[in-house]
């Protein structure tokens, strides 16, 4: 018997959502007092902002494939 994944229709692109991500983890980093969590969740913020321009580099159209 063979299983079916469920699949989610995405209504925003992978960057909107990364960078919705990232302010969100900003806006609760900026509510914590200096510290390892504080620190923790900059470095996840930073890494999902990096995400989103890698992927923006990715899609750009001026991307040529190799020869």
């Amino acid at each position: 018997m063979k299983k079916t994944r469920s699949r989610a229709k995405q209504t925003t692109s992978l960057q909107e959502r990364l960078n919705a991500f990232a302010d969100d983890i900003f806006h609760k980093a900026e509510r914590l007092p200096p510290g390892a969590e504080r620190d923790q969740l900059l470095k996840r913020a930073r890494t999902a902002e990096i995400a989103a321009d890698i992927d923006q580099w990715v899609s750009s159209p001026g991307l040529q494939s190799p020869t």
